[in-house]
């Protein structure tokens, strides 16, 4: 059968894609509420909202983002992006909550507009159900009863901004209804943001100003550093820590970024050293964080950490309060191992004194969570979350979806097996790899491998490569943009066989390092191989040159043994020591008394300690653990 081209990109992106747009992400209590409880419910057709900004910097903003906006309107007017109000019926878009003029008048060019603020959850019930698509902001619950009261015809809810907290995403994928946001309009002010706390510390500007406000003149207490020549540390270059350096360089700084998934290409064409973590460390002086809060990031700058900081190192961090573990940095600050932190962000917001032991320390300088909260960016947010609502109407896959497959409901109907199949392999495989692959093979057999859409099972072979490192939703609509961003290089075969769809499925890792060598094949790669059995359960097949049978859910244990009496047994009575219980088990091999390679699946997630024990026993050569979802 035909190959698909390879899809390559040497972008990438890791962290700031869930950077919120400024306001506040506290949501009403009890049902469906739009903000300003203290204004009379209604809804005035027409109304926009102004930022409470002098007027002249309105002015400023707008000229600055009308630009955009016309090449958006003359975008959705070519051809590939036909005007809306072509078809026999134009659509109908509810703003549920004030957004900026730009978006509003992007809107109208190809949509009926109804702006209703402050609605009760009766008034959104009754007007959803003459809506196509609804724009909100933090405020306003789209809740399962929305989407119900929709009646099937709500097509698209449009976040302005990027947390979709309030947003019931999967009753919106059960009705069909696609969720999009704004991801990237509040890049350049959270960068800028950044750059201020930097030199705000830097030259006491927040104590030098209560200083003087308390009509004090106190100008040798408040001596600063200058910022030429030192090294900050870029943690996370992506969107926002890529502006961040560009910005610092101009400041005369030494720039060195740390991210597993940065291109080495792009760090060089910026002029950028890419280290490691424990590098980055021990070199800089200041600490930008740009990294999204994930099981993997969460306290990663901890007491250890700080301990190997210098003295004089300052935190700067406008990306999520969760990465720094708020009393590690307390006590490094009693401690004097650091000099100092910048935080615009918080583990819980907002912060309290009783709470939280870095709020009213003079050597910590604070900012309620204003990021985005520019003009600009606000204004941006608008115009992006309104060309995509008018994509999503017109059919389009829109960048910034958080769901929606646009397959059929047949062909995802005999995919998910299928699906569920890839995306656990790609789990085992980035489980198996040292560090992450950017060369990724997959091949299929299929009965028509002509008509075989593999675009639903690609976004899942991606999912799940690349979910333990991102708080992204990864679907039919991203995955092809994630993948980008990640520099992922995917490469597809399809082979006529058999008489299933999608029959055996195989994933492999070119020149990844292996934790497990015996999940490498004749060529080296990581390999892992599947196929749906019967019962519509997936089963791993394929390690690397071993055959198995392997029930991929919940957790398993993978084992390179020599080929003797006992080895079985001396595993499922050091098992059953720690209590754990096993309900399968597979061994495979290639000849008689050579290596094989052995699967047990267990009842309970193994620990480190399980693991080293398993490793004490002679005849094993390897062992790894795996975990997957349970059904």
């Amino acid at each position: 059968g035909a190959g698909t081209p390879k899809r390559e990109s040497h972008q990438q992106v890791t962290e700031e894609e869930d950077e919120d747009s400024g306001e506040e992400k506290r949501r009403p209590e009890g049902g469906i509420r739009a903000r300003g409880e203290g204004r009379e419910s209604g809804c005035t057709k027409g109304e926009t909202d102004r930022l409470q900004q002098p007027r002249q910097i309105q002015w400023e903003a707008r000229g600055r983002l009308q630009a955009r906006a016309v090449a958006l309107r003359a975008l959705a007017d070519s051809p590939a992006g036909s005007d809306l109000r072509a078809g026999l019926e134009v659509p109908t878009v509810l703003v549920a909550e004030k957004l900026g003029e730009a978006g509003i008048e992007l809107l109208k060019q190809h949509a009926n507009v109804e702006c209703c603020y402050d609605m009760s959850e009766a008034d959104l019930l009754e007007k959803i159900a003459e809506s196509d698509a609804i724009i909100v902001r933090s405020g306003t619950q789209v809740t399962k009863e929305v989407f119900t009261a929709s009646k099937g015809r709500l097509r698209v809810v449009g976040r302005a901004g990027v947390g979709i907290d309030n947003v019931d995403v999967h009753a919106a994928t059960e009705t069909g209804c696609v969720v999009v946001n704004a991801p990237t309009a509040n890049t350049v002010a959270a960068a800028e943001h950044g750059i201020a706390m930097l030199c705000a510390f830097s030259r006491n500007v927040p104590q030098a100003d209560a200083s003087m406000r308390a009509g004090k003149w106190e100008r040798s207490k408040y001596v600063g550093v200058s910022l030429v020549d030192k090294t900050i540390a870029v943690m996370g270059f992506g969107k926002v820590g890529s502006e961040v350096a560009r910005r610092a360089q101009g400041l005369g700084m030494k720039v060195i970024a740390s991210d597993p998934y940065a291109p080495q290409d792009k760090a060089k064409a910026m002029g950028v050293e890419l280290v490691s973590f424990d590098e980055a460390v021990a070199r800089a002086d200041f600490f930008s964080l740009h990294m999204p809060l994930t099981p993997t990031t969460d306290k990663m700058f901890n007491a250890d950490v700080f301990k190997r900081m210098k003295k004089n190192a300052v935190i700067i961090n406008v990306a999520r309060g969760g990465v720094i573990d708020d009393q590690a940095l307390a006590d490094a600050l009693d401690n004097e191992e650091i000099a100092g932190a910048a935080l615009d962000v918080f583990t819980k917001e907002p912060p309290t004194k009783e709470e939280n032991p870095l709020i009213g320390r003079p050597n910590v300088v604070l900012t309620p969570h204003l990021g985005a909260s520019t003009v600009e960016a606000q204004e941006g947010v608008a115009v992006e979350v309104a060309e995509a609502v008018l994509t999503a109407l017109r059919g389009d896959p829109a960048p910034s979806a958080i769901n929606a497959p646009m397959v059929t409901p047949e062909l995802m109907k005999e995919l998910m097996p299928s699906a569920d199949l890839v995306h656990k392999l790609a789990l085992v495989a980035t489980q198996l790899v040292a560090q992450n692959e950017q060369q990724v093979q997959i091949s299929y057999r299929s009965s028509a491998p002509d008509d075989l859409d593999t675009r639903l099972l690609r976004a899942n072979v991606v999912k799940g490569l690349v979910e333990h490192t991102t708080q992204s939703t990864i679907n039919l609509v991203n995955y092809d943009l994630i993948a980008e961003q990640r520099g992922l290089k995917i490469s597809e075969v399809k082979e006529r066989y058999g008489e299933k769809l999608v029959g055996k499925t195989t994933i492999s890792l070119p020149g990844a390092a292996a934790t497990f060598p015996a999940a490498c094949d004749a060529d080296h790669f990581i390999t892992v191989g599947g196929k749906v059995n019967s019962q519509g359960r997936p089963i791993l097949t394929t390690l690397g040159q071993y055959a198995v049978d392997v029930s991929l859910e919940g957790s398993l244990v993978l084992f390179r043994q020599k080929d003797q009496p006992g080895v079985i047994g001396a595993v499922g009575t050091k098992l059953a020591e720690h209590g754990i219980n096993v309900n399968y088990m597979n061994v495979g091999r290639q000849e008689q008394g050579q290596d094989a390679v052995m699967a047990i699946g267990v009842d309970q997630d193994l620990t480190n300690d399980v693991v080293a024990s398993l490793k004490e026993i002679p005849a094993l050569i390897d062992v790894i653990a795996i975990n997957l979802p349970r059904l």
